[in-house]
């Protein structure tokens, strides 16, 4: 979403994440109608909305110690 600071915010961290993990990053504005569908479907009550492997991994201000977590969880799985 425009003018939006924890959306610029969860780009930034992301951003820096992708030199740890890799990541493919796709944004979605959520006034489209594909971002009202994953939004309706994940539950995101504001942006920005996040998913991790098409899951719904959180929305709002984004917790980078819990993303952490969940891609370390994954890249020992892969």
């Amino acid at each position: 979403q425009q003018d939006c600071a924890h959306c610029d915010d969860a780009k930034r961290m992301l951003e820096r994440l992708s030199v740890e993990y890799p990541l493919f990053v796709g944004v979605v504005d959520l006034s489209s109608a594909e971002g009202q569908e994953l939004a309706i479907r994940g539950g995101v009550m504001f942006p920005p909305g996040l998913f991790l492997d098409g899951e719904s991994f959180s929305y709002g201000r984004v917790s980078e110690r819990k993303l952490r977590r969940a891609l370390a969880q994954r890249a020992a799985l892969a």
